[in-house]
């Protein structure tokens, strides 16, 4: 069992994972506050970490969004709206002294690479050589995978393999599709995404419009890099994949004539966790 940590936004969840039986064990998932102290967030990712019956000397593995310099183990949060504490924190120095069982190495990852690697390995991207992942929730993360390696390059490939690199209409994507953008764009301030979402099945024209638009113009920016990274298979992931009843027909339609199969993610939270077993599995 490889001990595993998925840093998100507002959790993070601690976790035994065998990759081999894609077997997710012993869970722990507590809150963290993204705008806390340096010392909060360590504390809490630590504290979570703690409740594991970690093996001795085992190598973690850790799925954290970016920016962060994932082979030094350094946090390079800037004006990303969380995390800002942390810029410059040598994170894999503070695991290695606070987590349990005496661990012989921390590996990091993306959190969208550690998604879409478990979704290629055990869920829905299983059986693509060639496959694209999306997370979409505060914003829009991305994975490209070729044969289970990360694409950071390459016909079709964003710099870095981030989608949320790419422009719609002169301006960044995350200004059309995003939380903030979404939310923006309805007008009520006391209504979250998935408020908006239920509000559309109810047969509610705005909230139908404004989903629809952004998850259409999400695919129209897709569509031209599936095409020329020769992808076979988009999964999505992420909290607003769960309203996949309005996300999937939208995106499908934004899409066009592309020939690459669109499904939800299959394996919820446990996608991040066994990428991670994964990636610390590979570097022993």
């Amino acid at each position: 069992m490889i001990p595993v940590l998925d840093i998100g936004g507002t959790h993070v969840t601690a976790a035994l994972v065998d990759p081999a039986r894609a077997v997710v064990a012993a869970r722990r998932r507590d809150p963290l506050l993204p705008h806390g102290a340096a010392d909060h967030i360590l504390g809490a990712v630590l504290g979570c970490a703690a409740a594991l019956p970690a093996p001795p000397d085992g190598v973690w593995g850790v799925a954290v969004p970016g920016p962060f310099d994932y082979a030094a183990g350094i946090a390079r949060y800037e004006g990303v709206g969380k995390f800002d504490s942390l810029r410059g924190v040598d994170m894999r120095a503070a695991l290695l002294t606070g987590l349990p069982g005496r661990p012989a190495g921390v590996v990091f990852l993306n959190d969208a690479h550690a998604f879409l690697a478990g979704e290629w390995h055990a869920g829905a991207a299983r059986g693509h050589r060639r496959c694209v992942g999306i997370t979409l929730g505060t914003g829009v993360g991305s994975a490209f995978l070729d044969g289970g390696r990360v694409c950071r390059a390459g016909p079709g490939v964003p710099p870095d393999g981030r989608v949320d690199l790419l422009t719609l209409r002169g301006r960044p994507l995350e200004d059309t599709v995003s939380r903030r953008a979404i939310l923006a764009a309805y007008g009520d301030r006391d209504a979250d995404v998935a408020d908006i979402a239920e509000r559309a099945r109810s047969g509610e024209e705005r909230a139908g419009r404004v989903l629809g638009e952004a998850l259409r113009d999400l695919g129209s920016v897709l569509a031209p890099a599936l095409d020329s990274f020769g992808a076979s298979g988009l999964v999505v992931g992420g909290s607003m994949a769960g309203s996949w009843d309005l996300v999937g027909p939208a995106l499908r339609a934004g899409l066009g004539p592309v020939a690459t199969a669109v499904t939800a993610a299959a394996l919820g939270a446990d996608a991040p966790l066994l990428g991670a077993a994964h990636a610390a599995a590979g570097s022993r």
